[in-house]
């Protein structure tokens, strides 16, 4: 099995604590996900995020309806988590997100790594520019949220 990497950084203007308790809300990732994948939670509740925490989403892959469970194998509040992949479209998927202080705010790290059917072709001309699509778009919209000369965004003037 051929394992694939995608690693991406964004700073954004707030503390690490603040950063890390928008990733920490489930309800976010509908925020974080491009409409085209049309992203869905079906998980009865969203659960108290924690090691062991499941989340079940249903999206759209070039049309094609898929579901996708995630666990939570590392918690460490506010440094820090991993989700993988128990059930969905990979042979592998392993997400780690990490949280650093940097000039006053946080610089967030994502470290992908995954595996998929079909290996190298069907990655590079299908899986790797939707991944890099879904990325430019989470952090346009992180960027868009965090906008520290806009505070109507926040919500609460973060």
């Amino acid at each position: 099995m051929k394992i694939f990497r995608l690693r991406t950084e964004l700073w954004l203007p707030l503390s690490r604590t603040e950063i890390f308790q928008f990733f920490a809300d489930p309800s976010n990732l509908e925020r974080l996900t491009p409409g085209w994948l049309r992203f869905e939670i079906i998980s009865e509740a969203p659960p108290i995020m924690r090691a062991g925490a499941r989340l079940d989403y249903r999206l759209r892959i070039h049309g094609v309806p898929m579901k996708w469970r995630s666990e939570i194998s590392v918690w460490n509040p506010p440094h820090r988590f991993v989700d993988r992949q128990t059930k969905g479209p990979y042979q592998f998927w392993e997400h780690e997100h990490t949280f650093f202080e940097q000039q006053g705010g946080t610089l967030v790290n994502d470290n992908v790594q995954y595996s998929v059917f079909g290996g190298a072709l069907v990655n590079r001309f299908f899986v790797a520019p939707d991944l890099d699509r879904i990325f430019k778009y989470r952090h346009t919209v992180l960027k868009t949220i965090f906008n520290p000369r806009d505070e109507k965004r926040l919500g609460n003037g973060l």
